[in-house]
C-alpha cells in the first residue's frame, strides 16, 4: 500500500513525464530580422519588425504540426544599423546561433555582403534590399520579396514621362547601393522613354544640406527631380527645394513613399514629391483593410512600406514548412520556388534568382503630410 507521500512523488514525477513528453513534441523556430532599428532609418526596421512580429503571432495561434511537432516560432532580432559592416556581423551572429530563417536586411548596401555569409551557413534570406544585384550573386533560398530597383525606378520614369508628360528631369542620389542604383534604373528607362537628363548630383545617406547641388539643378531647368536615396534627406530635400523656388516635382523610389517623408518634411512634401512602391495599393488589396486595422490595434501604429510585404513572406515560410513536412531551409525552399502565395501586399511567386515573378509597383503622391495611392501597374 502506498503511503501519501509516496503518492504525492509519484504523481509528481507522472507529471514531470507528461510534461516532458509535451516539451518533446515542440520545435522552436528561430526567426531572425536583421534591420535598422537605431539611426535615421529606424522607423522603417521596427515597421519591418512589427510585420515579422505580427506573423509570427498569427503562426503560433495555428500551432503547425511539422514532423510530429509543434512549431513555436520565436523573433530573434537585430539591429544592423543600415550599415554592412555591422550587416555582416549580424549576419554571422545568426548563422553561429543556428537561426535558419531570417527577414531583411533593409538596406541593399547591407544585404549584398551578408547574403554570402548567411548562404554559407545554409541560412534562408528574405529581403527588401531592391539593388539588382542583391540576387544577382547565385544564393539559393535568397528572396527579394518586393520589386526590384530596375522596376520601381523604370516604373517612376514612366510615369514621368507618359503621365506628367515631363520632358527634362534632372538626377540626385545618396551613392548608396540603394540609391545609386535606383537612380540608373531611373536614368536608363527615362531616356528610353524620351526624356533628357539635364544634370546629375551626388550626396550622402547622412547630409541634410543640399542647398549647393538643388542651386546647380536649378540653373538647368529641370521639371522634375528625380532622388535616389532615403526619405530623412528626401523631406529637407523637398523642404529646401520649395525654399529655393526650385521648379518641378521631387520623385523618388519605394523609401521616399514612406510616412517618414510626411513627418519631417510636412507640408513642403504635399504634391510636390510623387514616388513609386512596390506592392499593391493596401486600401485596395482584397485583405488590406483588415491587415492595417489588424496592424494598428496591436502596435497602436498604423504600417510603413513593407510591414505588410514581412508579414506576406513570414506565412509564406510558414505555409512552405507546412507542405515540406520540414523546417529544413532547402526543403521549404524547394517549396517556395515552386509555389504561389496569395498575400494582402502581392501574389508571391518566385524565379530561380529569387525575384518576384510579378511585382505590383504602386505611385503615390503626398496629401496633408501623408502618401496617397494615385495608380497601381
Amino acid at each position: 500500500m502506498k503511503t501519501k507521500a509516496g503518492m504525492v512523488s509519484f504523481l509528481g514525477l507522472a507529471a514531470l513525464a507528461l510534461a516532458g513528453q509535451a516539451h518533446a513534441q515542440e520545435q522552436v523556430v528561430k526567426i531572425g530580422h536583421s534591420g535598422p532599428l537605431s539611426g535615421p532609418n529606424a522607423f522603417a526596421g521596427k515597421d519591418n519588425e512589427n510585420g515579422v512580429r505580427l506573423a509570427i503571432e498569427e503562426l503560433n495561434a495555428k500551432k503547425l504540426v511539422v514532423g510530429g511537432k509543434t512549431l513555436k516560432f520565436e523573433l530573434v532580432s537585430e539591429d544592423d544599423q543600415c550599415d554592412a559592416k555591422t550587416g555582416v556581423s549580424v549576419a554571422q551572429k545568426f548563422v553561429d546561433d543556428g537561426v535558419k530563417f531570417v527577414m531583411g536586411p533593409y538596406c541593399s548596401g547591407v544585404a549584398i555582403p551578408a547574403s554570402r555569409v548567411y548562404s554559407d551557413g545554409g541560412t534562408m534570406v528574405s529581403t527588401v534590399g531592391t539593388n539588382p544585384k542583391v540576387t544577382q550573386g547565385g544564393y539559393k533560398n535568397l528572396y527579394r520579396i518586393i520589386a526590384s530597383d530596375n522596376q520601381i525606378g523604370g516604373a517612376m520614369a514612366v510615369y514621368a514621362a507618359k503621365e506628367m508628360k515631363l520632358k527634362k528631369v534632372g538626377v540626385i542620389d545618396d551613392r548608396t547601393a540603394f540609391g545609386q542604383g535606383l537612380a540608373e534604373e531611373f536614368t536608363k528607362e527615362a531616356k528610353k522613354q524620351g526624356l533628357t537628363v539635364v544634370g546629375q548630383e551626388f550626396t550622402t545617406d547622412k547630409a541634410v544640406d543640399f542647398t549647393a547641388i538643388l542651386t546647380n539643378m536649378k540653373a538647368k531647368a529641370p521639371e522634375a527631380i528625380f532622388f535616389g536615396g532615403y526619405a530623412p534627406q528626401a523631406a529637407p530635400m523637398a523642404r529646401q527645394m520649395k525654399q529655393l523656388a526650385v521648379p518641378g516635382k521631387l520623385l523618388g523610389g519605394d523609401t521616399v513613399c514612406s510616412p517618414a517623408t510626411g513627418k519631417l518634411g510636412g507640408d513642403a512634401v504635399n504634391d510636390l514629391v510623387f514616388c513609386a512602391q512596390g506592392g499593391s495599393i493596401l486600401e485596395k488589396a482584397q485583405s488590406g483593410p483588415v491587415f492595417k486595422e489588424k496592424f494598428k490595434k496591436r502596435f497602436n501604429v498604423d504600417p510603413d512600406a513593407y510591414a505588410a510585404s514581412y508579414y506576406d513572406q513570414v506565412l509564406f515560410i510558414g505555409e512552405s514548412m507546412k507542405k515540406a513536412n520540414s523546417i529544413d531551409p532547402d526543403k521549404v525552399g524547394a517549396e517556395l520556388y515552386k509555389a504561389t502565395y496569395k498575400g494582402v501586399a502581392a501574389t508571391y511567386a518566385y524565379d530561380d534568382k529569387g525575384n518576384m515573378k510579378q511585382a505590383p509597383i504602386t505611385v503615390f503622391t503626398f496629401k496633408n503630410a501623408a502618401p496617397v495611392p494615385i495608380a497601381s501597374y
